[in-house]
């Protein structure tokens, strides 16, 4: 048993932050008619100054506020997960570095808690959401490196217990609306599995195998959904189609390609994918305010990932091209979101996340005046202020070990519970939802689910200031790995590990205390310093951890658990090779 339940009732009044004049403002007609309380995308809110300092402030604010946490009823639980969002892609976070103006994402962190060291468990996509969903590393599963594509098999094995299902057996009705990217199990006419190689609309008939027809296998109402509307994986991914539940919506006809050719609906456009997810999701929001079954809706967007399609309402908004006006679209989401929730008169009784899956993509500079966006790398932080910087002064970005391939802004606003304007330094992972929600509603998690996962709703509730984890583990698009604890970082290979130099083709014969990093990040935030040669026990101990959590099958206390698919090495084959080579 990983939490304490909390106590059922207190006796509380009522703390509210401050909140942005809704407006009607001209941003997709299909939505206006419902939407018409949504915060103006262009208009920056009041702000409450972050509060880093006066704990005991909060913490007498928390008691005279409502603080209940299983009140009348259960809380319902909203989980945003942006697509390739830097920390610096957001004002809060970026100040003066971010070149992007994202009102409703500084309204939330103003009305709620922002936290500045949450994780995502990998640098890339599809890893971090199966770590979302079943509160385990994703190392773990059988996947050791990269992403599943658009026709992958189901990463989540049948057997294995989701937040989802979990929340499920409580009573929570269930949705996932967005980007899945965790492998299906597509239909075909042959039996065999789904594959494309047509060119043309007309070749699909002898070219394509997938039978748009069939029920598809092991898609999210499998592993614990009521409902699911989406995509099957990035937007850059075929087939592009729409999914609801476990079928297609319509069939494939023609060959389109958003980066990566492939089969998709006649009707199927990108710029249309991020709207529609909010309409799809505001929908459900509305049509559980009708019900007294408290919900939990997972929202994985697809923006601001490529294909970077930012609507007309939005384009030439930012100054920062097609980029900086899909990460204010996406900004606009989550605040149609919210105030979707307050129309509905839900939002004091829910518990809003919006974080991200991994740090901002290189990806993002295509469309951005030369020069304006810049990443922290190996020459230092820069000191001009002209330009946008995505991971702020954090190293790297998405795909790489470094703290920007996973280090990932996460704001929670719960009404009564969080306090407003309150800033959480304590470290956390993506991980983490699993227990947390668990710790919500009263339910313990069985020895074999969540091996990895650690509640931090004490620190939403102002209940400890402490650290709730004594470490994180971390992994890199080529599986490399790395363990955090306190203010040290182990890194166990050479270089990123991912896409920024020096990348990891690069090594071939490098000094044995080369081949592994040790960061002080407490004093080197922006990782420049590799100190292993100054602290080779820590650097030992940390290994032998590191080694001992995947062995164990779990990071948690409890009974060993087995990893899934071939042995997870701490090092990748590459890495191996090498350090032989030089032997």
């Amino acid at each position: 048993m990983r939490f304490a339940v909390l106590p059922q009732t207190r006796e509380t009044g009522s703390v509210e932050g401050p909140r942005p004049n809704p407006c009607l403002w001209h941003c997709h007609p299909h939505l206006i008619k419902s939407m018409n309380d949504a915060p103006c995308p262009f208009q920056r809110p009041s702000f409450v100054p972050p509060m880093r300092g006066n704990r005991l402030l909060a913490l007498l604010i928390l008691c005279f506020s409502s603080l209940s946490i299983f009140a009348s009823s259960k809380p319902n639980i909203v989980f945003i997960l942006a697509d390739d969002w830097g920390m610096g892609d957001i004002r809060f976070y970026g100040g003066e570095r971010c070149k992007i103006d994202t009102p409703n994402m500084d309204a939330l962190a103003a009305q709620g808690m922002a936290f500045t060291d949450a994780h995502s468990s990998s640098s890339v996509c599809t890893p971090s959401r199966y770590s979302v969903l079943t509160g385990r590393y994703n190392w773990r599963s059988e996947r050791k490196n990269g992403v599943l594509n658009g026709t992958g098999a189901p990463l989540i094995l049948p057997a294995r217990e989701t937040v989802a299902s979990l929340l499920q057996t409580a009573g929570y009705a269930t949705a996932c609306i967005g980007k899945w990217h965790l492998g299906l199990d597509l239909p075909t006419t042959d039996g065999t599995p789904p594959q494309f190689t047509a060119k043309t609309a007309a070749e699909l008939a002898t070219k394509c195998n997938i039978d748009w027809s069939g029920r598809i296998g092991n898609s999210p109402v499998a592993v614990g959904f009521d409902y699911f509307w989406g995509i099957s994986a990035s937007l850059d991914m075929p087939p592009y189609i729409w999914i609801e539940n476990d079928r297609f919506v319509g069939e494939c006809t023609t060959i389109k390609a958003f980066n990566r050719p492939g089969p998709a609906h006649a009707d199927f456009e990108a710029i249309d994918v991020l709207p529609t997810l909010v309409e799809k999701a505001t929908g459900f929001i509305s049509a559980q305010s009708q019900s007294d079954q408290p919900f939990f809706l997972y929202m994985p967007l697809n923006s601001p990932h490529t294909p970077i399609v930012p609507s007309v309402a939005f384009q030439g908004k930012s100054a920062l091209g097609a980029y900086g006006d899909f990460v204010m679209e996406t900004d606009w989401a989550v605040g149609a979101v919210v105030a979707a929730l307050e129309k509905a008169g839900l939002a004091e009784n829910t518990l809003i996340i919006v974080t991200a899956d991994n740090g901002c993509s290189p990806a993002s500079s295509r469309g951005i005046p030369e020069g304006m966006l810049q990443f922290t790398m190996e020459d230092g932080v820069s000191t001009d202020l002209s330009r946008h910087y995505p991971s702020i002064t954090y190293r790297g970005h998405k795909a790489d070990i470094y703290e920007g391939g996973h280090r990932v802004p996460f704001v929670a606003r719960w009404d009564g519970t969080t306090a407003p304007g309150s800033v959480a330094d304590q470290p956390i992972c993506l991980v983490d939802l699993f227990a947390t929600c668990a710790e919500m509603v009263g339910v313990e998690v069985s020895a074999t689910s969540a091996e990895d996962s650690i509640s931090f709703l004490p620190i939403l509730t102002g209940a400890t200031q402490d650290p709730i984890r004594t470490d994180v583990v971390h992994h890199s698009i080529n599986g490399s790995f790395s363990l955090r604890q306190g203010s040290w970082k182990m890194v166990f290979c050479p270089g990123s590990g991912g896409w920024s130099a020096p990348r990891p083709q690069t090594f071939k014969q490098v000094p044995p205390t080369a081949w592994y990093q040790l960061f002080d990040l407490e004093n080197d935030p922006s990782e420049q310093t590799n100190v292993i040669v100054l602290h080779p026990e820590t650097a030992e101990r940390m290994t032998q951890l590191m080694q001992q959590y995947i062995a164990a099958g779990r990071s948690t206390p409890g009974a060993p658990q087995p990893n899934d698919g071939l042995a997870t090495p701490l090092h990748p084959d590459w890495m191996i090779k090498a350090m032989e080579a030089t032997e």
